[in-house]
C-alpha cells in the first residue's frame, strides 16, 4: 500500500512538473527539450527505484538478429562509448557505482543495466511524443532539438545497455564456470 501511494505521488509530481515545464517553456525550444529529458531521468529513475522489480522479463534477453552487439557497432555505439569517457560521464558512473570484480557485484551490474534501459526506453516514447506534438504544432524543424537529444540521451543509452548486458552475463557465466 505504501509503495502504491509512492508511486501514484511520483507520478502525479512527475505529470505535474511536465506540464508546467511546457508551460514555462516554449516547447519548441533546445531549452525545453534539455530540461524535460533530464527532469523524465529524476522521476522515471525514482519509479524504477520504487518499483524494486527483478526485471526477469525475456525482453532483456540477447536476442539472435543482436549477434553479439555487431548491429550496435555498425550503429556507431562504440563512438558514444568513447563521446562517455572523452566528457566525463564515465568517470561520474564509476565514483557512483564502482565496478567490482566479484559475482555479487557482476550481478548488481547486470541489474542495473536493465534499470537503466528501462528507464531510458520509457523516456524515449514520453519524448517522442512530445516530438510529435512539437513537430505537429510548430513544424518539423522546430521539433529537431526534441528528436536529436532524444537520440542522444535516450535510444543511444537503450542500446549501450543492450551492447553491454550480454558481455556482463558472459563474464559472470565465466566466472560461475571456475
Amino acid at each position: 500500500m505504501k509503495n502504491s501511494l509512492i508511486f501514484i505521488s511520483i507520478s502525479i509530481a512527475a505529470i505535474g512538473s511536465t506540464l508546467a515545464l511546457a508551460y514555462f517553456i516554449r516547447m519548441d525550444s533546445f531549452e525545453f527539450a534539455w530540461a524535460l529529458n533530464f527532469l523524465l531521468m529524476i522521476w522515471v529513475s525514482a519509479l524504477i527505484e520504487i518499483m524494486k522489480s527483478p526485471l526477469l522479463s525475456s525482453y532483456f534477453d540477447e536476442k539472435t538478429w543482436e549477434r553479439r552487439g555487431k548491429i550496435y557497432e555498425y550503429l556507431g555505439i562504440n563512438f558514444f562509448r568513447k563521446m562517455l569517457v572523452l566528457i566525463g560521464w564515465e568517470k561520474v558512473i564509476r565514483k557512483s557505482t564502482p565496478v567490482e570484480k566479484n559475482a555479487e557485484a557482476l550481478m548488481g551490474l547486470h541489474h542495473q543495466t536493465k534499470k537503466s534501459e528501462l528507464g531510458h526506453f520509457i523516456i524515449f516514447f514520453i519524448v517522442l511524443a512530445f516530438n510529435i506534438v512539437v513537430a505537429m504544432r510548430f513544424g518539423l524543424m522546430k521539433s529537431m532539438w526534441l528528436f536529436g537529444l532524444n537520440i542522444l540521451l535516450n535510444l543511444y543509452p537503450v542500446i549501450l545497455q543492450r551492447y553491454n548486458r550480454p558481455r556482463i552475463a558472459r563474464v559472470i557465466n565465466m566466472r560461475r564456470r571456475k
